[in-house]
């Protein structure tokens, strides 16, 4: 017997989760509170929607770093190929890139957006903008569903209303209400591939420098943690940047008040290799001042910091600068450091860690184990990844499964 499902929240989960149980002839109605449809899709990968990743699907479990194992069945039901082979159907060519990621050709968001909406089209959705749900009432096995004021019932419901990141996007963290009042655990949130805030007031003089192919390690005390090679920026408040955004994600479990920081600015280098490099340099321009000589080495933003962490006066003239003074240039070089602040707050977090209890969901059908009919899809659920198009491909997976079992 065909069902009535209400599948609230139309980012991925919510739309492949509607379309797929679309397909399998239930009667089905997607609510969305915005005036469109994948809101938060739109903004991914700086606007041209970062779709999936190319890697294999084992390769998938070493980048999602929440509870990796809930995933298997998910994913390996609903793989990349599988949304690529679906979006390729609605006309959408893709590309892919550095990372594995990929991207739609015309490098628009908006097309990606266009193809879900010819799926959702033809699996005959029912597609509901500007409906805020207010409240979810079991009802004798069945669902009462409060949208802008008028109660709704469904036979079945997906819960697919993403995290309490980007709330401009409708990510408000309602559904985390919603769950809890159906009698669900929630694992207290925490912004998941998020900017860091640095401590040392010099920070707002390095805003906006990018720097590429440097080393970023970080430090509890004196113990390396973790270290990323790649691309970074710096901001009036600290450090973001891909390399700065996958590091966030491996610090929630560490001593905040004992981070720490050091950029190897120059990772190809090895120290005896960057002193020669130096003093080639310093031959060049060796009657000019240190702080007008390192810019054939170093982005012009950052050399005086350096300077002054090498002990050197900047009016220090190139040709009387001592061996030990070099070794400590060296050194600054190697091991730029800043003091862990805080996180940026949840609202600029890509994603969201926490959520929905993984205990409590059924990993094969995304099922609520406390109450039936109730199902869930996406960033609601305690899962979460790295960037480069992953924690997209969990939507697609958890969204499918719950749409084949709902």
């Amino acid at each position: 017997m065909n069902s009535k499902i209400g599948v609230i929240g139309a980012g991925p989960a919510g739309i492949i989760a509607s379309g797929i149980a679309g397909s399998r002839g239930n009667d089905v109605i997607l609510i969305e509170k915005n005036n469109r449809i994948g809101k938060k899709l739109f903004i991914t990968g700086k606007g041209r929607c970062n779709i999936t990743n190319a890697a294999p699907i084992d390769e998938f479990f070493d980048c999602i770093i929440s509870n990796n194992t809930f995933l298997y069945s998910s994913l390996y039901s609903f793989t990349n190929d599988n949304i690529l082979q679906l979006l390729k159907k609605f006309g959408l060519e893709v590309k892919v890139e550095r990372g594995n990621r990929v991207f739609p050709m015309s490098d628009k968001s908006s097309d990606v957006i266009k193809a879900f909406n010819k799926f959702l089209i033809a699996n005959n959705v029912k597609v509901m903008l500007n409906s805020t749900v207010t409240n979810i009432m079991p009802k004798d096995g069945r669902f009462l569903v409060n949208i802008n004021g008028e109660s709704i019932e469904f036979d079945k419901i997906i819960l697919a209303t993403g995290g309490k990141s980007y709330p401009a996007t409708g990510s408000t963290g309602d559904g985390f209400i919603f769950a809890k009042k159906l009698g669900h655990n929630i694992i207290p949130l925490k912004p998941s591939l998020v900017p860091i805030e640095i401590e040392e007031p010099w920070i707002k003089e390095l805003q906006g420098l990018s720097l590429r192919n440097v080393n970023l390690k970080t430090y509890e005390g004196n113990k390396l943690i973790h270290e990323e090679f790649g691309e970074m920026i710096f901001t009036h408040y600290g450090i973001s940047g891909p390399i700065v955004l996958t590091t966030s994600n491996y610090l929630h479990n560490y001593d905040k008040n004992n981070l720490n920081f050091k950029i190897d600015l120059k990772p190809a280098l090895e120290n005896n290799k960057l002193d020669s490099r130096i003093l080639r340099d310093f031959q060049l321009y060796s009657n000019k001042h240190i702080k007008n000589a390192l810019d054939d080495l170093l982005p012009q933003k950052i050399i005086p910091l350096v300077i002054e962490l090498s002990n050197i006066h900047p009016e220090t003239v190139v040709h009387q600068i001592t061996k030990e003074e070099r070794e400590k240039l060296v050194n600054a070089i190697k091991n730029f450091p800043m003091g862990f602040n805080k996180f940026r707050p949840i609202e600029e977090a890509i994603v969201t860690s926490g959520g929905i209890s993984t205990d409590e969901i059924n990993p094969s059908t995304m099922e609520s184990k406390i109450l039936p009919n109730l199902y869930f899809a996406g960033e609601i659920i305690d899962v979460d990844a790295l960037t480069g198009g992953f924690n997209l491909q969990i939507a697609y997976s958890t969204g499918y499964l719950a749409g084949m079992n709902v």
